[in-house]
């Protein structure tokens, strides 16, 4: 059976800085202006108040201090707290389609390979815009991919589910050398009425090339040495609105927000991740310390913290595990695969790695990679 590599990866980063300051100013202005208007209500005990939030409450409780947006407009006004922008129309580019197509341009730029030499598209996101048509098919006529093309997500392991099916493809012969483009345009789903929420995500984009390893020229290329994948089913991150909210007589205005249980996460998902990843590590001979670099989700600095000392033993070294959430936020699938896109450079032919990703679902999705070119 075929070898499957990482030839090329691509990164898009949005236009607007929103930075912590930024957020919390409007936030903190839009909480006294609603605890003011309900002040009777709030006396009465039949109104919550709503919290203030600072910097240094969201830096301690997330490691974020900044994130990117497509559209910061609207984000900041009071009055409004969602981006304003167009709604996508029947001959309009949606912001995923542009985000993706400024990774893949990256990631194909850094394979060496042309858009034509591309048999398989897949669009993987937690946030996608459009049913139909297909996101993928859009991306792969607008580049000029060959084959077929299809969309897929399973909310935070997106990308790397997404990069093992590609992987997957090539070697059953299906393709041959696969395109995967991971636009998360998370920032309308952001509820930043929410203490608790009004800080978590940013917008970004990344691509991945997947070739058969002797297909591939481009250097470095990682090899996929082995993947894992794993569900199990949890409402503790959850968005529940769909297309048929508009049948609802009380539909909440809140159903197409995000909403998670923190606490009820960290204590669940956490000892999957990490038995999930010594249970791979096992399976493939190697120990923890046998790799060089763990490109991990990028959620919460407290999680990945916790993961990093449960497999290493210890935190002293952050670039066993870098971290990317402080600039970006939380950008869902895509953390691990900026991660990585950031971090990469420094390996020798032979060096090992592990792209993992978590969350939603819940999912886990684990490529364990090794340079060789």
């Amino acid at each position: 059976m075929k070898n499957t590599v990482i030839s090329g990866t691509g990164l898009f980063v949005p236009p607007n800085q929103i930075t912590n300051d930024e957020l919390v100013d409007a936030y903190n202005r839009y909480a006294e202006a609603f605890n003011q208007q309900n002040a009777e209500a709030i006396a009465a005990g039949t109104v919550e108040s709503v919290p203030f939030s600072s910097s240094e409450f969201i830096e301690k409780a997330s490691g974020i201090r900044n994130r990117y947006a497509m559209h910061k407009d609207g984000m900041l006004d009071i009055e409004r707290m969602r981006p304003r922008f167009p709604a996508t129309s029947e001959h309009s580019e949606p912001e995923v389609v542009t985000m993706g197509l400024a990774a893949a341009r990256d990631a194909l730029a850094q394979a060496g390979i042309q858009a034509s030499d591309i048999d398989l598209v897949i669009v993987t996101t937690t946030n996608n815009q459009r049913p139909y048509p297909s996101i993928a098919v859009e991306i792969q006529h607008k580049l000029g991919c060959s084959g077929y093309a299809y969309d897929m997500g399973i909310a935070c392991s997106s990308a790397t589910f997404g990069l093992i099916a590609a992987s997957n493809a090539i070697k059953a012969g299906s393709a041959r050398n696969a395109l995967v483009v991971n636009p998360e345009f998370c920032t309308p789903q952001v509820n930043l009425k929410s203490r608790d929420s009004h800080f978590i995500f940013g917008d970004v984009a990344t691509a991945a090339v997947i070739q058969a390893e002797d297909e591939a020229t481009a250097s470095p290329a990682f090899r996929i040495v082995n993947t894992r994948q794993q569900t199990l089913y949890s409402t503790n991150i959850h968005c529940l609105g769909n297309y048929s909210d508009h049948c609802q007589e009380n539909s909440a205005e809140d159903r197409p927000l995000f909403h998670q249980e923190g606490r009820k996460v960290f204590k669940e998902l956490l000892p999957l991740v990490t038995n999930f990843i010594e249970g791979q590590l096992h399976d493939n001979q190697l120990s923890p310390d046998d790799l060089k670099r763990y490109w991990l989700h990028q959620a919460n600095i407290n999680m990945n913290q916790f993961a990093v000392k449960k497999l290493l033993g210890d935190l002293s070294d952050p670039q066993r595990a870098p971290i990317v959430l402080d600039e970006f936020a939380n950008t869902a699938s895509a953390g691990s695969m900026i991660a990585f896109h950031r971090y990469h450079d420094d390996f020798a032919v032979g060096d090992k790695g592990l792209i993992c990703s978590f969350g939603a679902g819940y999912s886990i999705g684990s490529l364990l990679v090794e340079r060789c070119t």
